[in-house]
């Protein structure tokens, strides 16, 4: 068995995501195959050399596989599918993208966002926003996987894989035109040890750098939920949740969010879960490790005070 992990990178550095996909690819058993599809990739592929477990990174260094376009990738996978049994994707907004192109091509099942591998054609996955797990069985011969990342620990380094490249023709299906992104010194979310996030209780888009200043002290991230982002507060990429970035950081902080079941399904695999919210009935509370029923509006600004006195 044969199994390729399609790698997360910024063409300079490989994500995090890569390595935990890694993990559940070996799972599966047999030889474990990155492929890193990019414009100036060279030190993502070198980085993916070395993940343990690793056998052999392909590498496909060119234009059209910049700015992660889903169909240029899809036909290249595709074209590589003939000696794998299965492909595997982080849970990713691009692994999103790209995963179902691959299966519909090869005409198979998606298995989403697996979070366990019970044997090479079983697995779990979460349901009804992560209130159940589902048991699946696929019957394919190849299989196309998306994978939750924050289920499987990331592989180690040590390993020294051999580099090979690839190509194939591009589709001509799409071409990049522009992308706006948000500039941040912060972590990016999926990667942050540590985010806090505000909800509707923070009341406006204003009143957010009363948490951004705890960010700052704690070298944390910043989210928000589905319903400060709705209103307007902040942008989409700051969204935890179903439908935004599903996190599992070593803390995480809920400031004035109720705790909607769409929202725990995004972060509820936290280590520590601090929650400040003047409705002590507030869901929330059920997740949490620690709750403190407060109005935020005084609570923050005296968390900040005491970090600023600890020395941070």
């Amino acid at each position: 068995m044969t199994n390729l992990v399609i790698a997360e990178h910024t063409n300079d550095a490989l994500s995090d995501a890569t390595a935990k996909t890694v993990t559940a690819a070996v799972a599966l058993g047999g030889d474990v195959h990155v492929l890193v599809a990019g414009a100036g990739c060279g030190a993502a592929a070198d980085a993916a050399a070395k993940i343990d477990g690793v056998a052999k990174v392909i590498k496909a260094d060119d234009a059209q596989y910049d700015h992660g376009l889903a169909e240029p990738i899809a036909a290249l996978v595709v074209s590589l599918a003939g000696g794998y049994d299965a492909i595997l994707a982080p849970a990713t907004t691009r692994g999103k993208n790209v995963a179902p192109r691959i299966a519909a091509l090869l005409d198979v099942m998606q298995l989403s966002e697996i979070t366990a591998v019970i044997d090479a054609n079983t697995f779990e996955r979460p349901i009804y926003a992560g209130n159940a797990i589902q048991t699946v069985k696929s019957s394919d011969a190849k299989k196309v996987f998306t994978v939750r990342t924050t289920a499987f620990a990331a592989a180690g380094d040590g390993g020294s894989a051999s580099i090979e490249d690839a190509s194939s023709d591009n589709p001509g299906l799409s071409e990049y035109v522009s992308e706006e992104l948000t500039v941040s010194d912060r972590p990016e979310l999926t990667a942050a040890k540590i985010i806090i996030s505000g909800g509707r209780g923070m009341q406006s888009g204003d009143n957010f750098p009363m948490l951004e200043k705890i960010a700052d002290k704690l070298g944390a991230g910043v989210g928000a939920s589905r319903a400060a982002v709705d209103a307007g507060f902040v942008p989409n990429d700051y969204q935890v949740g179903q439908t935004g970035k599903v996190v599992a950081p070593e803390l995480y902080i809920a400031v004035g969010i109720s705790g909607a079941i769409q929202h725990l399904a995004g972060m509820k695999d936290s280590k520590v879960i601090v929650a400040i919210n003047k409705d002590e009935e507030a869901p929330i509370f059920q997740v949490a490790d620690y709750g403190l029923v407060a109005d935020l509006f005084t609570a923050v600004p005296e968390l900040e005070e005491e970090l600023g006195k600890a020395g941070l």
